[in-house]
């Protein structure tokens, strides 16, 4: 069923602050100065569905899962408190205990019902995700709120939303997971939490030692954002081999990220219509966990991630084949290393902590091995999970990220959410299957497209 017309009614009971089960610490915590950028300050949506199991028959998951997190924010207690905002624009946590939004929900409809849909831009999100009033502020709200809703079959939704200045996907999963662990009756998460901010914070004094071109002063507009489409679009194995093979030999060896990246910049590029002098900006979501020499220690649940930037004229990305911008996506990757990181932390110091620039960039963030899915309260793995939505922050149309997805076929693969004005969308999917079906891009502009394997859907 297409997304656009399934509906259904969900009941909410009110919303209720769940404090942690035991009496924790109230003391402040800084935030580490990768954590405080501007472009982190902002709530991101994730969802999970979930089918019924037979061993949790008679379990109410609402019920299992709030008693679950009240345990794990003994271990979690600093999402238990609220953000306040210090000299310098610094964010510290004020550990008060006051604990996060909670809202139990029933909705008339079965999980199969979803079929096609269960995969972003979900319908009605919004109903399954409510907005409490008050609660999206990144100052002095709830740092979490999650809701659960039952569905009709016994399956459920668990959705939550998160202040991104708390964590990445990375550690928001690992706390996801600690619920997970405590709702299956483990007596404490295996993993345990470790703040460890002071990683990530500035040095003294604080020395900008590379190149941050993700936070250059740019000036131009930002796509307005009240005439977006929203469309996911899947690659499988046939279509990510499809790319691979439109690579030069010497890069061949690339991971698929970066093939894809590579791939949907370009088509973007082209879509969106830029002049051909103008810079765009391709910015990936590089993970710095496991870099020698930063020390970040197992089960830091901070923003640990750095934001290189590939730039090139508008022209020449578009016009050069698709090697061009691959290199251009390796070299940035290859960028970040331990003094990177630290390097970013200092720059952050130094200028105020900037937004990463918005300008004729598209972000783009790898979520396959992040493992949402594998959030396991007792009813088996996500049939879905992941973020909800492409987009960042209030920036719709800047972001995308890549999620695993299993289509109604059966077919393993990549699911990418994009957001774009109408006539752009209609460009980029226009390129992207010229780019898949045609040795020669150049020719294949001038075709229509014929049975294309992408799915894109509203």
């Amino acid at each position: 069923m297409a997304s656009s017309s399934l509906t259904f009614t969900v009941r909410r009971r009110e919303a209720v602050l769940v404090a942690p089960a035991e009496t924790t610490p109230r003391d402040f915590k800084r935030l580490s100065d990768v954590d405080d950028q501007d472009g982190l300050r902002f709530h991101v949506p994730v969802i999970q569905f979930y089918h019924d199991h037979p061993s949790m028959a008679g379990q109410d998951p609402c019920m299992v899962i709030r008693e679950a997190l009240a345990r794990a924010l003994v271990f979690y207690y600093p999402f238990a408190g609220r953000l306040r905002e210090t000299e310098g624009r610094k964010l510290v946590v004020e550990c008060t205990g006051e604990g996060v939004l909670f809202i139990e929900a029933d909705a008339d409809v079965r999980l199969d019902q979803f079929a096609d849909a269960l995969q972003p831009p979900f319908p009605c999100l919004e109903k399954l995700l409510w907005n409490v009033p008050g609660s999206d502020g990144v100052l002095h709200c709830p740092l979490l709120l999650i809701q659960v809703t039952r569905l009709l079959c016994g399956g459920f939704v668990f959705a939550v939303r998160f202040n991104h200045a708390m964590s990445d996907a990375s550690g928001l999963v690992q706390f996801m997971n600690a619920v997970a662990e405590l709702a299956r009756g483990a007596a404490a998460p295996s993993l345990s939490p470790v703040w460890s901010r002071e990683v990530l914070e500035a040095r003294r004094p604080p020395r900008v030692t590379c190149v941050h071109r993700e936070y250059e002063d740019v000036p131009g507009t930002i796509l307005p954002f009240d005439d977006m489409v929203h469309r996911s679009f899947f690659f499988g194995k046939a279509e990510l081999a499809a790319l691979r093979r439109r690579v030069p030999e010497h890069l061949r060896n690339s991971s698929t990220f970066e093939i894809l990246t590579a791939f949907l910049w370009k088509c973007r590029t082209l879509a969106i219509g830029a002049n051909p002098e103008e810079e765009v900006r391709i910015i990936c979501v590089v993970n710095a966990r496991g870099k020698s020499g930063l020390g970040l220690p197992a089960g830091y649940y901070g923003n640990a991630f750095a934001l290189p930037a590939a730039v090139s004229t508008a022209g020449k990305l578009s016009s050069n084949p698709i090697g061009y911008a691959l290199d251009l996506v390796k070299k940035a990757k290859s960028a970040v290393n331990d003094e990177y990181m630290r390097s970013l932390a200092d720059l952050m110091a130094l200028r105020g902590r900037p937004h990463f620039t918005v300008v004729r960039t598209y972000l783009v963030s790898d979520m396959t091995r992040v493992r949402f899915g594998d959030v396991d309260f007792g009813w088996g793995k996500a049939a879905y999970g992941g973020p909800a939505k492409g987009g960042i922050g209030a920036i719709p149309g800047v972001g995308s990220f890549y999620a695993p997805l299993k289509n109604s076929k059966g077919e393993e693969g990549i699911v990418v959410p994009v957001c774009l004005l109408a006539p752009a969308m209609d460009k980029f999917t226009q390129e992207m299957h010229n780019l898949m079906e045609e040795d020669d891009a150049k020719d294949a502009k001038e075709q229509q497209p014929q049975g294309a394997n992408i799915v894109s859907k509203l």
